[in-house]
């Protein structure tokens, strides 16, 4: 065997996006799972919200999702709520994942996932013991608008970041998630031409190895 020991792959925690669930994250991040194939591997969790007053098309034993609510069982990314519902169940969740079904070196979060990772990684910058994790990896993300998480961006977050960025995204707007990675020390943003979904074609894989190849499995705790 010698020096070419087998590592193993890292472990992704996936936060999904609102009115998401596990297993849909898991459907809609297939050509990404098979684009880090041998290099990481992506674990999702479900969100503890379930998103009230959703259709008769969706699935009871999978309802949407969702990680805080900026008004009465709604969201929006723009709203700055006055009084967010749910956050702190949100990151008891996450933690609880880590702790049971880690050893996780980072987090992969899409749209309110992202903003959700983005506040653990705030967290675990200032040496939140809940959070063993030396990345993330943030697509579609923005900074929560509420003044009660204006706590999360008081700071630069010294955590290594890539900032995955939709240029026609429709549901998070380019320049939000710009603005999330300005919160960040020495981010690196992946600008892709399409919408609202986490890419995974060849010039965006080739970035998200080259970001995870800094990284080695257990580096987080």
């Amino acid at each position: 065997a010698g020096a070419m020991t087998e590592r193993r792959p890292l472990r992704l925690l996936g936060l999904h996006g609102y009115r998401q669930s596990a297993r849909r994250f898991r459907q809609r991040t297939g050509a990404l799972r098979k684009a880090l194939r041998g290099r990481a591997e992506l674990v999702a969790v479900s969100a503890p919200h379930a998103v009230p007053g959703c259709g008769e098309d969706d699935d009871r034993d999978d309802p949407p999702r969702g990680w805080w609510f900026s008004g009465p069982g709604t969201f929006e990314a723009g709203e700055a709520a006055a009084a967010p519902a749910g956050l702190e169940e949100s990151l008891s969740a996450v933690a609880a994942a880590l702790a049971e079904h880690g050893p996780f070196d980072g987090l992969l979060g899409f749209s309110q996932g992202a903003a959700l990772a983005a506040m653990v990684c705030a967290l675990r910058a200032r040496g939140d013991p809940r959070f063993p994790v030396a990345f993330a990896i943030l697509v579609a993300g923005f900074a929560s608008r509420a003044p009660a998480h204006g706590h999360f961006y008081r700071e630069p977050i010294a955590l290594p970041t890539l900032h995955v960025v939709g240029d026609a995204d429709a549901v998070i707007a380019a320049p939000l998630s710009r603005e999330l990675a300005r919160h960040f020390v020495e981010p690196v943003v992946l600008s892709h031409p399409g919408g609202h979904f986490v890419p995974a074609a060849v010039p965006q894989r080739k970035v998200y190895l080259d970001f995870l190849d800094g990284f080695q499995p257990g580096q987080g705790r």
